[in-house]
């Protein structure tokens, strides 16, 4: 398959950047990794006239942290840094997780966290422990720059609410709190190399008697045109102390809270099933792991 004829450009600040997004509009797509761009320019999806190309911006790219306000990451950083990276594994295990299930050792690679975001598959791996974290993206044009939560950024299957001038280019991760934990996991037809069935990401925090739960949030993925975050399973485990009957009452909460459909990969109604397996596994991973008692 080929490419449709393209003008390419390669800009070296933020500032070239945004002036480009600013000026070809709609007529441009950002080149990143590029492994969800090029597979759908070259099935005829998408026909941009330019492509920018972001990798030669330092200022897209990488992990920071700063101690008590939480990490800043580059929306061009790779997937493989972020599967690699000790900070994330240490602070932010749920996406750690993520990235590490992202397709293949090439594909993480090339693919970027931003991109993995903008494409806004509903199965997409790294949206669902992003939300759970509390990550914010920050959206950047011409003008200035705005902040929102990433759960506002993802409105459904393939759309976001950039408008036209605009782009992502950083997520902004709070410090975990103290006495908290995350973890991620999902279910496919096979162990690798797949699209999720489900996926599901958890962060809870406890009190200071390690028995209580003081916050909570669990977002499913590939249920759902946009990442869903869970309303019922917070009212149920909230403010109460851990124990197997509520997790078995919240794990049937979320299965009553998915939206799945029937497809080549699940029925909706064994997404229905999973959705309460991962729920009850996670959310017995993450109080062990946050109670130091282990699951």
């Amino acid at each position: 398959m080929f490419l449709n004829h393209f003008e390419y450009f390669a800009p070296k600040t933020p500032v070239e950047v945004l002036d480009l997004v600013g000026r070809l509009g709609d007529k441009a797509k950002i080149l990143a990794g590029g492994t969800d761009l090029l597979i759908m320019m070259k099935e005829k999806m998408l026909k941009p006239e330019y492509l920018i190309d972001i990798n030669g911006v330092a200022e897209f790219k990488g992990i920071s942290y700063e101690p008590g306000k939480g990490a800043v990451i580059g929306a061009a950083t790779k997937i493989s840094e972020i599967e690699q990276s000790d900070l994330i594994r240490e602070k932010y295990f749920a996406l750690h997780q993520a990235a590490g299930e992202l397709g293949s050792v090439q594909v993480r690679s090339m693919a970027t966290i931003g991109g993995n975001s903008c494409h806004a598959s509903p199965a997409a791996e790294t949206p669902p422990p992003l939300v759970a974290l509390g990550a914010k993206v920050v959206i950047s044009s011409a003008a200035g720059e705005r902040e929102l939560p990433l759960e506002e950024f993802i409105l459904g299957n393939r759309k976001t609410v950039l408008a036209e001038g605009e782009m992502l280019t950083k997520f902004v991760l709070p410090e975990p709190a103290p006495k908290s934990a995350s973890c991620y996991a999902y279910s496919g037809l096979r162990d690798a190399m797949e699209i999720d069935a489900v996926n599901m990401a958890v962060n809870l925090v406890l009190e200071d008697d390690s028995r209580t739960v003081k916050d909570l949030r669990l977002v499913m993925g590939s249920v759902s045109p946009r990442p869903l975050v869970s309303v019922e399973v917070p009212g149920i485990l909230v403010g109460r102390e851990f124990n197997d009957e509520l997790v078995q009452k919240a794990a049937e909460a979320a299965s009553g809270e998915a939206q799945p459909i029937s497809d080549i990969r699940a029925s909706a109604e064994y997404r229905r099933e999973v959705v309460a397996v991962l729920a009850r596994r996670l959310l017995q991973q993450a109080f062990g792991a946050a109670s130091g008692k282990g699951v």
